[in-house]
């Protein structure tokens, strides 16, 4: 059985702004286990980069070691990439973005390489609100190496050779408003009318944005017993709110329940609409943040959507009030200010 994909394109494909059809953002044929929820962030990624018009040369794609960081390899084939070692991805998109901060930086993790040999290196991205879109294709368990817990599975679940975790776990998103990241999601990957939305809103977000997604593994824990199988989290989902995106320049609209709503701006000039169950959830406060997670935590619940942003809070490039021209196209010229400067900088520490 040949599983490449057909050479012809239909002449009369949808097109975007840009004139990109929607195979323009594609990438190579996925290696994963058939039905793996990653399939579905990445086929989520590639439409919401499609509708959002954004040029593929312009997006740079980094990634560490595990099922995830394969992903990159699946989407928009024509943009730069980088697959670093496992727990690294957060330095070298750090690096990439001092010295090209013009670039779109998608970062693509797992649960493992992120919240086990990476987590030192998550906490910093975080607090240091690097410009990037952060995603955890977050399974609750090792694929790569048959199945092992991982530190976000829940305490009491079980994959399908293992005894239930007695461990406590990781929750990445609660982590990530505590440290100051300034836009936290979370999403299902068997929900991509909800989770299209979230990552478009990530990507026109200015600051650190992490998109933590429940993506189940069909190999080693999508048992009754896992706390991230697909059916377990579809009975146990409490989304905040119907979420659409609206980009400066093109209105995306959507049919909304009647309830109240709040409308955030973002910094170049888009807006993410929330339609929430109730006037108690204002995702502009971090303690709301924490102790809705907290409340849906302890009622067994998955809770999925915005789950916080602040737009107050500078990015790394704002913090160390670095040049608006990107570094690697500084000139001699300009990196040497010449004698008569450095001398009255010289001067200062005498």
């Amino acid at each position: 059985m040949n599983s490449k994909r057909p050479v012809f394109r239909h002449p009369d494909l949808p097109k975007n702004n840009l004139g990109y059809t929607r195979r323009d953002y594609e990438g190579l044929d996925s290696t994963l286990c058939a039905g793996c929820g990653h399939d579905s962030i990445s086929n989520s990624i590639i439409q919401a980069c499609f509708e959002l018009s954004i040029e593929p040369h312009r997006v740079a794609k980094l990634s560490g070691i595990g099922c995830s960081s394969k992903t990159p390899a699946y989407f928009l084939g024509r943009s730069h990439g980088f697959n670093s070692v496992h727990g690294r991805m957060p330095s070298v998109a750090t690096g990439a973005n001092m010295a090209n901060k013009d670039l779109l930086y998608i970062g693509v993790s797992g649960d493992g390489d992120t919240a086990s040999i990476g987590m030192g290196q998550f906490v910093h991205v975080a607090r240091r609100n690097l410009n990037m879109v952060y995603i955890v294709m977050n399974n609750g368990c090792y694929g790569l190496t048959k199945g092992q817990d991982s530190a976000t599975a829940d305490k009491g679940s079980s994959s399908r050779k293992g005894q239930p975790n007695p461990f406590e776990a990781i929750d990445l998103c609660e982590m990530a408003v505590q440290l100051g990241a300034s836009f936290v999601a979370r999403g299902f990957s068997g929900d991509k009318e909800q989770l299209v939305p979230l990552l478009k809103a990530a990507i026109g977000h200015k600051g650190f944005a992490l998109v933590d997604v429940i993506s189940p593994c069909v190999t080693f824990n999508n048992t009754q017993t896992s706390t991230k199988s697909y059916h377990w989290i579809r009975d146990h989902m409490e989304a905040t709110a119907t979420v659409d995106f609206i980009p400066q320049q093109k209105e995306i609209t959507a049919q909304y329940e009647q309830g109240a709503t709040q409308s955030v701006s973002l910094h170049d000039g888009s807006a993410i609409h929330l339609h929430k169950s109730d006037n108690s959830f204002d995702v502009t406060k971090k303690r709301v943040a924490v102790n809705a997670l907290e409340h849906h935590r302890e009622k067994g619940q998955i809770l999925t959507g915005i789950l916080h942003v602040n737009e107050t809070l500078k990015d790394t490039h704002d913090i160390l009030e670095t040049t608006d021209k990107p570094l690697n196209t500084l000139t001699k010229k300009e990196l040497c200010p010449g004698n008569q400067t450095l001398q009255k900088i010289f001067e200062n520490y005498r």
